[in-house]
């Protein structure tokens, strides 16, 4: 290390041009030596003077290409965008390995950074953020679908009654709810806080009106929790779409979801008019 750091100083700035001075001055030792010598002692002969010149020469051409090949992996596996195999036991390959292993490690954390960005960590959907960007480069191009958004009814009065770890577990258990009664293509995502939101690849309002009435039932027939006597339900807002953007979409989604809020809960709003009956409560 401390050769390395030296050469900085005495040496050309350039890593190449530094093995090239200490190559040059390395293998014209004998040379030097030899007129030393021949200087000395008044015996320098001309032709050994040449001969042995021409040797110099060619060996320092040959070391100079000998390390050019021995670095050349280096470059390469800088450049490289996935890991090198087939690496050997000598410096070089530990150096290549290292590399390897330190690529494949920042990968791997990559992509456990990229999935925790995009995934809520209390229920294991989706949160907005992976909602949004899991649709917003394909939303454009489907031909139908539909978004809803889902609140849960009185969650406030929950936490307020039961604390915020019995509503967390009432979050978690709704999602995994909700997730159970859809499609393999649909998408469902925690929008924030006690919402939910919902893609529903290639259907229609009524369609996915009839699945959240489901859930609906369900958590009525199968309550999460009873407040006051009356099972826990959820109000939606629904907005089928054909090439909108996404933020229109959202956004219709979200008033009719706000005019089921005020129509006194446990309701389905369709964005094209007309709201699922209310759900009989338990």
């Amino acid at each position: 290390m401390r050769f390395y750091l030296a050469s900085l100083f005495v040496f050309p700035p350039g890593f190449r041009l530094r093995l090239f001075a200490i190559c040059f001055v390395a293998t014209n030792l004998p040379l030097l030596a030899y007129v030393g010598w021949g200087a000395a002692t008044g015996r320098l002969a001309l032709a050994g003077f040449l001969l042995l010149l021409l040797a110099t020469a060619i060996g320092m051409a040959v070391a100079l290409f000998g390390i050019g090949a021995m670095l050349a992996p280096l470059p390469v596996a800088q450049a490289a965008p996935a890991p090198l195999s087939g690496t050997g036991d000598d410096v070089i390959g530990t150096l290549l390995g290292s590399v390897n292993r330190a690529a494949s490690a920042a990968e791997a954390r990559m992509r456990e950074l990229d999935l925790a960005a995009k995934e809520d960590l209390l229920t294991g959907v989706r949160n907005r953020r992976g909602f949004v960007a899991d649709i917003g480069d394909f939303l454009p191009a489907e031909r139908r679908g539909t978004i809803a958004l889902i609140d849960l009814d009185r969650f406030k009065a929950l936490n307020d009654r039961f604390g915020h770890d019995e509503g967390d577990r009432v979050l978690r258990d709704f999602a995994a709810r909700l997730s159970s009664e859809l499609r393999r293509g649909d998408l469902v995502a925690r929008w924030g806080g006690e919402e939910f939101a919902v893609l529903f690849r290639g259907a229609t309002e009524d369609e996915a009106a009839r699945v959240l009435a489901r859930v609906n039932q369900r958590l009525i027939d199968t309550p999460l929790i009873m407040l006051d006597g009356q099972a826990l339900t959820c109000s939606a807002g629904i907005c089928g779409f054909g090439g909108e953007a996404l933020d229109d979409v959202l956004g219709c989604a979200d008033k009719a979801l706000f005019e089921a809020k005020q129509a006194g809960r446990n309701r389905i709003v369709r964005a094209s008019g007309g709201v699922q009956p209310v759900l009989p409560r338990a």
